[in-house]
Formats: C-alpha cells, sequence, structure tokens
C-alpha cells in the first residue's frame, strides 16, 4: 500500500508549475497503477488550450468556476465544484477558469512526471 499525502508533494519536484496552472501529482507511471492522479490549481482568468491525444483524462472539480470548450464542436460546459468531465475522445479543448479552481485529474496511461505540453497543448507518451 501506498499513503501520499499533499504536503509531501508541495515543493518537491512532483509539483510542477505552468504559467495558468499548478499540477501536484499525486500517483505517476512509477508507481505502477495504471494512471496518474494530479491535484491541480488552474489559476483565475487563465485560458488553456489542451489537447492530449495520447491520454485519455478525467476531471473533478472540487473548487472554483470555469469552462471547458470542445474544439470538435465548439460546445461549451460550465464547470464548478462537484463536476466530472471526461475528455473520452482526447478532446481538444479550452480550459477556462473565471475562479482560481482545484481540479483532481487522472491520466490513462499514467503520466511519468516529466511531460511538457508542446505548442498544440498535447503531452507526448513518455515511458520511464
Amino acid at each position: 500500500m501506498k499513503v501520499v499525502k499533499l504536503q509531501d508533494i508541495i515543493g518537491s519536484d512532483q509539483e510542477v508549475k505552468g504559467e495558468n496552472w499548478t499540477s501536484r501529482r499525486l500517483l505517476l507511471e512509477k508507481d505502477g497503477m495504471g494512471y496518474s492522479v494530479h491535484d491541480t490549481i488552474i489559476k483565475a482568468g487563465t485560458e488553456t488550450h489542451i489537447w492530449y491525444k495520447n491520454h485519455l483524462e478525467a476531471v473533478y472539480c472540487i473548487e472554483g468556476e470555469g469552462e471547458v470548450e470542445t474544439l470538435k464542436d465548439n460546445k461549451i460546459h460550465p464547470i464548478s465544484a462537484n463536476t466530472l468531465y471526461s475528455l473520452d475522445e482526447n478532446d481538444e479543448h479550452l480550459l477556462r477558469a473565471k475562479t482560481d479552481m482545484r481540479m483532481v485529474c487522472v491520466f490513462n496511461p499514467p503520466i511519468t512526471g516529466r511531460e511538457v505540453h508542446d505548442e498544440n497543448g498535447v503531452y507526448p507518451l513518455v515511458k520511464e
């Protein structure tokens, strides 16, 4: 069994910061679970272009308010606390935060923690 405390991730190499977000990576590929789990803060007033071509992602919002726009159909999905959305078709999307948003994100396949969004918002498929 593995127990992970957020307080132990904050300030470590498993806390990764982007311009619009901070991702605290609780479980990674190296943990052998078949998925990764992240506690992510999206900064208020930001818009982030994301397209996980190589990963499926489920996102559960536990704090804040924003929206996701899927680019294939330009449909806008309001997101607030206690809402989950899943990008089950590798959906290219825009994530907009009206307030700071705290999200729990699950990726399949799991990420290693070294991935960086490319110019298209894509994480490459990296293996340890």
